[in-house]
């Protein structure tokens, strides 16, 4: 499965754990992102269930709807991904309990849609995880252009995809293609610092 990329590339890869925080439109993408690219472990923690509002931008399907996210898309990278490890929390992940969940992970990836909430994940890494790199995302919302999307080192263990200012609460809606770009950007951010590029 992962004859085209590189041997020290792949051992890296297959080496890592990652926290994947929230398994929505960004975390369901960045997920099975990391987990094609051969990441060993991942750490997927979301408390919701599937519903059918989620289908235009998450990889669910209809056949999955009521499930718990986190276990459903465990399900599903291990059916297209078997060599990935796959731990599930089905937990809401908050200042309180994130040193418990992501303490294995070299990075966690915020994947959150509330402002207050990823704020204060950042926040608690930051402060009880000091060695923990987090990959966060901010202004995905709409059908801006894909330009307007960056990625911005905030400090060393601090890196924020979007375009820092759209809002799905503002009625521009969420939609597949621009969420996917936040996600991959994450996942690919979260790749090159596991092969210190």
């Amino acid at each position: 499965m992962l004859a085209r990329q590189p041997h020290a590339a792949t051992e890296k890869l297959r080496a890592a754990c990652i926290g994947i925080a929230g398994a929505g439109g960004l975390g369901s993408v960045v997920a099975e992102n990391l987990a094609r690219a051969g990441i060993g472990r991942l750490v997927v923690a979301d408390c919701d269930v599937i519903e059918p509002s989620n289908l235009n931008r998450q990889r669910y399907s209809l056949r999955q709807l009521g499930l718990p996210k986190a276990a459903a898309l465990a399900d599903n990278l291990r059916e297209s991904c078997p060599f990935v490890d796959v731990d599930v929390v089905q937990e809401r992940i908050n200042a309180d309990n994130c040193v418990r969940v992501f303490k294995t992970c070299a990075i966690v990836c915020e994947c959150f849609d509330a402002a207050e909430s990823k704020a204060s994940l950042v926040t608690a890494i930051r402060r009880q995880l000091p060695g923990c790199i987090v990959v966060a995302a901010s202004g995905l919302a709409g059908c801006d252009s894909a330009r307007s999307i960056i990625t911005r080192r905030v400090s060393a263990n601090l890196y924020v995809v979007g375009d820092m200012h759209s809002d799905a609460g503002t009625g521009l809606g969420l939609f597949a293609p621009r969420v996917g770009i936040v996600a991959s950007l994450q996942a690919h951010v979260a790749m090159q610092l596991i092969l210190g590029e």
